[in-house]
């Protein structure tokens, strides 16, 4: 039993395959997809969505942000960044998460721009948190 998944950002497809499950990380949890799942929308949080053939992972991708879409026969994961988490280069993450820190630090509290700041510092201690643990 397989479910067609793709997995989309503003610049590519980079996904298009079947798959026997898909672990996302939603707003709410984390929520697996197969085949004959019921119908879904969810929201996105920073996290690792996982796919899998039978009981292992095959795959891990870094996700930052974006919307899920699921019905009994498909997986649509519309994302605003996706890497898979062996490409993440660990250095980098943390001077993401550096210049970040020092981007919230530099606005006043009620600066209009600083939940955005606040979403990216997320991302960024995510991205870190991720290529730490992921092997």
């Amino acid at each position: 039993m397989t479910l067609q998944f793709n997995l989309i950002t503003p610049e590519k497809t980079l996904l298009s395959q079947a798959v026997e499950m898909v672990v996302v990380p939603g707003k709410e949890g984390d929520f697996g997809v197969m085949e004959g799942h019921m119908p879904l929308i969810s929201s996105i949080r920073p996290g690792v969505l996982e796919i899998y053939e039978g009981e292992k992972v095959v795959e891990s991708i870094f996700i930052s942000s974006g919307f899920a879409e699921a019905n009994n026969e498909k997986l649509t994961v519309l994302a605003h960044d996706a890497i898979p988490v062996k490409d993440i280069i660990l250095e980098e993450a943390r001077a993401a998460l550096k210049k970040a820190e020092e981007e919230l630090l530099a606005l006043e509290e009620k600066h209009p721009d600083r939940q955005h700041y606040e979403v990216k510092l997320h991302i960024a201690e995510t991205m870190v948190i991720v290529r730490e643990n992921y092997n």
